[in-house]
């Protein structure tokens, strides 16, 4: 009787971790594409991975000690990457936890930030993303920034 029970809870179960696991991809796609068209000057690209409404910060501290938010429009972050430079943008990422409720997923991507080969910052990126017309679409980012106590460096 256990046996037939745990067959069914996992033949049950399975569809559901299929299509976790394929959201997961599809999101993670979102966010690397973000990425890939930073290192690459590629505006077309990094535009794609936003929704027409989404919204930027960053939380710094200043030399002063007072923590401040920081507010970007993504036309200004898409214009400013673009611009032509001798170095690239890259930012390494790991994926830390993705939590998707249907057309809702937030996720947690620590980072180090280098420009070239030369360090310049770490954090955590936390994207707060929404399924729109079947694309996931970046509808919010906030992140920290800080050059101490980073795991690589």
């Amino acid at each position: 009787m256990k046996l037939l029970f745990s067959l069914l809870l996992t033949v049950f179960a399975l569809p559901g971790i299929a299509q976790q696991t394929n959201e997961e991809n599809a999101i993670r796609a979102t966010i690397d594409r973000l990425f890939t068209g930073m290192r690459t000057s590629d505006t077309a690209m990094l535009a794609s991975t936003f929704s027409p409404t989404a919204v930027m910060q960053t939380i710094v501290q200043k030399n002063d000690g007072v923590t401040v938010v920081r507010t970007e429009t993504v036309i200004d972050f898409v214009n400013a990457v673009g611009k032509p430079r001798t170095e690239i943008l890259d930012e390494r990422i790991s994926y830390g936890a993705i939590h998707i409720d249907g057309t809702l997923a937030a996720v947690w991507t620590p980072y180090e930030f280098y420009v070239g080969t030369k360090f310049s910052h770490c954090g955590v990126n936390s994207f707060q993303l929404v399924k729109l017309n079947g694309d996931w679409k970046i509808q919010y980012i906030i992140d920290t920034r800080r050059k101490e106590s980073c795991k690589g460096n």
